[in-house]
């Protein structure tokens, strides 16, 4: 009888046994994966630990330091970096540059992206597909008629002629638009036979429905419009005026100590770290959805 059930019924040694054995074959199987990943990671990370090592380097030094592991440290450079009249504007100015982009590139994208995917008109395909094939053009071919137009228009080294040309984002419209086309045309006629009007179902029927896109878009605008440098660099003449990408590669020009050129390359990462920690989880989906890298 215990003969029988000890053959047809596993014990805790043959169990632990078996948990080994998978545990060492997945182990086999992972570990070169791991490795490739840590490398990696390792090699992506480098350029960052060099620059936080560097803005930590005692001293005035305009070259490389010839050790990335200091015996001290220090947090003059950051002291210098924020003391200074231009970095503190650069960061106020990037600031309004990315939070006003970013809000009026969702207003837009959502109501186009509402009447593209609700609202019948005569030419609403061929429209819809010329704004697409706008993706298809190369940004940097659009810079010269853009300088030109906004010089025109005597938007040129103002905040609002930096702003304007970057406020229809075809992308962001592309992708409201296919999220709107999910939902279902009976709530936007249960609301007009309650009287709602276009602005009413707009603001109280699309917008609340389209938060995680909203969400994922920000993230996405937000860290474009932070990280910008060639359109700003371009429309942009006065020092006053820059943004912290194009006051960072002044920096550097004017031979500026190295330890404080990446204090403040440091203090700038700061935004968008904490941007990406808020809504990580939105931007981990946005990759998902639209295929960015």
């Amino acid at each position: 009888m215990t003969e029988t059930m000890t053959s047809g019924t596993p014990t805790r040694s043959h169990t632990s046994q078996h948990r080994r054995s998978r545990f060492v074959r997945q182990a086999r199987t992972l570990a070169p994966r791991h490795v490739v990943l840590i490398v990696t990671a390792l090699i992506t990370a480098f350029p960052f630990y060099s620059m936080v090592i560097i803005s930590l380097q005692p001293g005035q030094a305009i070259v490389m330091p010839e050790s990335l592991f200091p015996d001290a440290f220090s947090l003059d450079a950051f002291y210098e970096a924020l003391g200074s009249r231009d970095i503190p504007r650069w960061a106020f100015n990037s600031t309004i540059y990315s939070v006003v982009s970013t809000v009026l590139v969702l207003l837009f994208a959502s109501m186009a992206g509402y009447a593209f995917a609700k609202k019948k008109f005569a030419g609403r395909e061929l429209i819809f597909w010329v704004f697409i094939a706008m993706l298809m053009i190369p940004y940097h071919l659009t810079i010269i008629p853009q300088y030109i137009l906004v010089g025109d228009l005597g938007g040129l080294d103002t905040m609002w002629g930096m702003l304007i040309p970057t406020l229809a984002n075809a992308q962001a419209m592309f992708l409201m638009r296919q999220f709107i086309h999910g939902i279902p045309d009976e709530i936007l006629d249960a609301a007009k036979i309650d009287g709602a009007g276009e602005f009413r179902i707009y603001a109280s029927i699309i917008l609340p429905q389209t938060k995680p896109i909203m969400a994922t878009l920000a993230t996405f605008v937000f860290l474009w419009h932070w990280n910008d440098f060639l359109w700003p660099m371009i429309s942009q003449q006065s020092s006053e005026n820059y943004v912290l990408t194009v006051g960072l590669n002044t920096l550097q020009e004017e031979q500026s100590p190295l330890a404080t050129v990446m204090a403040a390359a440091v203090i700038s990462f700061i935004p968008t770290f904490l941007v990406f920690i808020l809504l990580q989880r939105y931007f981990v989906r946005g990759v998902m959805m639209s295929g960015l890298k």
